[in-house]
């Protein structure tokens, strides 16, 4: 008995190391406001070359979320309206969080997203996308607005982005 005692307790010990480095990885290392955004190169999924950096000079959101988040879906009418709304100050770049490139497939065509901007990250868990991971996002619908000097303005609500563009 006491040989299955030890071996719960050196699980239980390395369980808890894994919660920690975890939680100083993405509390500590992550991104803050003020931040040049970290810069990451893709493909979208028209097959094109996509390198962030390029869309400096203009306000960019950096919408990362997918097809099988209910708090996403609810947020894609409202993130179709802004791009209407402000196309001509904001370039949208969604990063679509999903186990295939189909299901953003039909959310593309039921939400109406037109932008140019959309890329397809294929991984089983939120937290193995290199986007997410490089951005701290731990759980999504996840908006960050970058400044036209590339430099992060925050993880901001839809009310909270229109505000920053209107007094542009």
């Amino acid at each position: 008995m006491s040989y299955i005692r030890k071996i719960i307790k050196y699980f239980l010990f390395i369980v808890i190391i894994v919660v920690a480095v975890c939680y100083i990885r993405f509390k500590h290392f992550s991104i803050t406001q003020g931040d040049l955004a970290p810069d990451f190169e893709t493909t979208l999924i028209d097959g094109s070359s996509f390198k962030l950096s390029s869309l400096q000079g203009g306000y960019v959101l950096l919408d990362l979320g997918g097809s099988w988040c209910g708090p996403c879906l609810r947020d894609y009418p409202k993130l179709v309206a802004l791009d209407q709304k402000y196309a001509d100050r904001l370039t949208i770049v969604s990063v679509a969080l999903e186990k295939d490139a189909k299901s953003w497939d039909k959310a593309i065509k039921k939400f109406g997203f037109l932008w140019k901007h959309q890329i397809v990250d294929q991984n089983r868990f939120v937290m193995m996308s290199s986007i997410a991971r490089t951005y701290g996002v731990t759980e999504i619908p996840a908006k960050f607005l970058i400044a036209p000097d590339g430099k992060l303005l925050g993880k901001l609500s839809f009310r909270e982005i229109e505000e920053v563009l209107e007094k542009e």
